[in-house]
């Protein structure tokens, strides 16, 4: 019989297997309504716990004499990584990336370095094209229900809210991967111009694993 730890564990690799939701959600603005970082930091479905949390060394070292168990976790769970320094983030977003077929070829904006900077550049976004983003990030322990929330600002007004759905995901030295819908870019002399956008990586437990701005353009063509 499995006992009380071994109950949570079973909520913790359930939740990690909770990997292939991806869904995009647009919320319309409210006067008087909640800020921009409250309404990133909601959860996306209201009616889901997040199990008691646990760290993936704590998952490994519970109930060690049920090989079957063990075996369950490993394959779950992977070895473990090699030792990171624990200053790191837990969740370390690394790069975000535009891809289009229609483009000359990947734009890609690296989140390592200097995340003021990226505002005042320019990524350019031609008219009508099929695009999808791609963030790349690394996990040093388990993660339950991460987010990214896209807001959109033209001429300082909230012009969109965009939140995806990454899932859950245990620790493992290799980046992984997330790739949102294809969307179509809006076209028009409308639309035409520059936007910024604030954009905010989060999870079940309200973690601000990474925040920042950035400038982009909707264009007639990609030379902008």
């Amino acid at each position: 019989m499995l006992g009380l730890d071994a109950c949570e564990l079973g909520a913790q690799l359930l939740e990690l297997l909770r990997l292939a939701l991806c869904a995009r959600v647009l919320l319309a603005d409210k006067e008087g309504g909640p800020t921009p970082l409250e309404e990133a930091l909601d959860d996306a479905v209201p009616e889901y716990q997040a199990p008691g949390k646990k760290s993936a060394l704590e998952i490994r070292q519970l109930d060690p004499e049920d090989e079957s168990l063990t075996q369950y976790k490993r394959a779950l769970l992977g070895t473990l990584p090699p030792v990171v320094d624990p200053s790191l983030p837990n969740v370390q977003v690394t790069r975000l990336t535009l891809i289009s077929e229609q483009a000359p070829g990947p734009i890609t904006m690296d989140l390592t370095g200097d995340l003021a900077a990226l505002k005042s550049q320019a990524f350019i976004l031609k008219e009508g094209v099929d695009y999808q983003v791609k963030v790349t990030f690394k996990v040093r322990d388990i993660v339950s229900g991460l987010k990214c929330v896209h807001h959109t600002f033209r001429r300082g007004l909230r012009v969109d809210r965009a939140v995806y759905m990454v899932g859950s995901y245990g620790p493992r030295a290799q980046e992984y991967e997330f790739v949102t819908p294809v969307e179509e870019a809006p076209r028009g002399a409308l639309v035409r111009g520059p936007y910024v956008v604030r954009s905010l990586f989060t999870d079940d437990d309200k973690t601000a694993h990474l925040s920042w701005e950035w400038g982009l353009r909707v264009c007639q063509d990609w030379k902008g």
